[in-house]
């Protein structure tokens, strides 16, 4: 079987508000050319967990995709490398510990990357912010010219 070169991985809880910007993002991304053509693909989760490294195996690069607080900007598109969490737990792993899981199975991840996009409120039950929903709309912008191009070097 084989695999989309590109993934995106993106996670978050759509009943809670703008938790719900990765998987919209998804969403946004499903009639991409490149999604449609197969070279990538879209994959969304509540939350990473160790199994998510074996979504990596085959891959030329993976990006993830997360609703983060504190953004000053829209989004923040930057490169990642393995880190272990200091947590025992198996679950809600950071795309930094996916990464250091595959290095432990496999070796050398493949490239890797985190859009994370400016959240500001995730109440249960509520929709997106009105700031987080046009940060979404810039990050969708941004990523689909990017896929686009193939080009994506910070």
């Amino acid at each position: 079987m084989t695999v989309a070169p590109l993934l995106i991985l993106a996670v978050g809880n759509p009943s809670r508000g703008d938790d719900a910007l990765g998987p919209r993002l998804l969403e946004r991304l499903a009639d991409e050319p490149k999604v449609v053509a197969g070279d990538i693909e879209l994959l969304t989760d509540f939350q990473l967990q160790i199994e998510h490294a074996l979504d990596l195996v085959g891959r030329q690069g993976v990006i993830f995709v997360d609703a983060q607080v504190g953004l000053q900007e829209p989004f923040r598109f930057s490169q990642l490398l393995p880190a272990p969490d200091p947590s025992p737990h198996s679950h809600a792993l950071s795309p930094r510990a996916v990464l250091a899981t595959y290095a432990q199975l496999y070796g050398a991840p493949p490239p890797a990357w985190l859009l994370a996009i400016r959240g500001e409120h995730f109440e249960l039950g509520a929709g997106l912010s009105q700031a987080s929903d046009q940060a979404l709309a810039d990050a969708h912008h941004w990523l689909a010219e990017r896929l686009r191009q193939g080009n994506l070097a910070e």
